[in-house]
């Protein structure tokens, strides 16, 4: 417990990883409006859109509309996905909005990798090389390595901690072969095989070879053990996290239909608040953008927080009575 946080860092990625999965038609005016609602609850980092291709991903095939209407909060950082050159392209043009960078994208599995990106290894990494040369021509600064199916792969099955370091390497190789400044580590538990122990010993080991690097993680749900994965994160020292409101989303690409996204924000926010970790996140209006994202797709969503609220909000009631 001694490197356990003061504060955590938290990017909110519900309006992009949650309209990515959604079969009906989300209104653009509904997305914008959760974009603009969530920018309202003190979260400083806010993924709004995916620039990937409305054939493989129909739900984002309005990425430049969303940005276009969303209305800009001062101290929030507006972020972006993309996997290649027209999606960079499509980014740019938003440099007024958006907080653009480059991310070398690596997989710990290669059978998610073909699934996912439709690419092997070697294919992705000369693919990574390419799209970091385009980030720097760009003029946008590449600090960040992040690692899908860290954990564990439902296609491949256990990834190892040396695997998952392997993935790290490579990007890390990338990088020093592009000339980029990796700043940031991102581990994504992409299908939900974490568990504390291999959170302890991934993130333990990755620390101890890149020890001037931030770690990030992203985790889902899919088993019901994120927010106990989350916990054993900042027990080891970790402080930037993803999330997504109400616990939006999951992978699309992960042979799990139905699986729950990532861990739900409010459940980070009272998990912090509970253990005395400061967020600048306003837990009520969150919740309630939380229940606002439950009326845009028409069903609930598996946050228990938003069942139960935070726990000064039950003792104000009942006191009240």
């Amino acid at each position: 417990m001694n490197d356990f946080p003061d504060t955590l860092s938290i990017t909110e990625e519900g309006p992009r990883e949650g309209f990515q999965i959604e079969k009906s038609v989300i209104p653009t005016s509904h997305k914008v409006k959760l974009i603009d609602a969530l920018s309202g609850t003190g979260l400083k980092a806010i993924q709004a859109c995916s620039f990937v291709s409305p054939k493989l991903v129909p739900g984002w095939a309005d990425a430049d509309e969303v940005v276009r209407g969303i209305t800009p909060v001062d101290g929030v950082e507006y972020h972006a996905l993309w996997f290649n050159k027209r999606g960079i392209d499509r980014a740019l043009a938003f440099r007024d909005k958006l907080h653009l960078y480059g991310t070398i994208h690596v997989v710990a599995s290669e059978a998610f990798s073909i699934s996912n990106l439709n690419r092997n290894r070697e294919a992705n990494l000369a693919a990574m090389r390419q799209q970091s040369l385009d980030h720097m021509a760009a003029g946008l600064a590449v600090g960040k390595v992040s690692v899908m199916a860290a954990f564990g792969c439902n296609f491949q099955g256990e990834v190892s901690v040396d695997q998952a370091l392997g993935a790290v390497q490579d990007g890390f190789d990338i990088a020093a072969e592009t000339g980029c400044s990796i700043t940031e580590i991102a581990l994504a538990d992409t299908m939900g095989w974490a568990n504390p122990k291999r959170i302890r010993e991934v993130v333990v080991s990755v620390r101890k070879r890149w020890p001037q690097q931030v770690i990030r993680l992203h985790l889902h749900d899919t088993r019901g053990l994120g927010i106990a994965n989350a916990f054993a994160a900042m027990e080891c020292g970790v402080t930037h996290f993803d999330t997504t409101v109400g616990g939006l989303g999951g992978c699309p690409f992960a042979a799990h239909p139905g699986a729950p996204g990532n861990i739900a924000t409010e459940e980070l926010v009272l998990l912090a608040e509970e253990t005395g970790v400061a967020t600048g996140v306003d837990l009520d209006q969150l919740i309630a953008a939380g229940h606002f994202a439950e009326q845009i797709i028409g069903r609930r969503l598996p946050s228990a927080v938003l069942r139960g609220g935070r726990l000064p909000a039950v003792n104000e009631s009942r006191q009240a009575k």
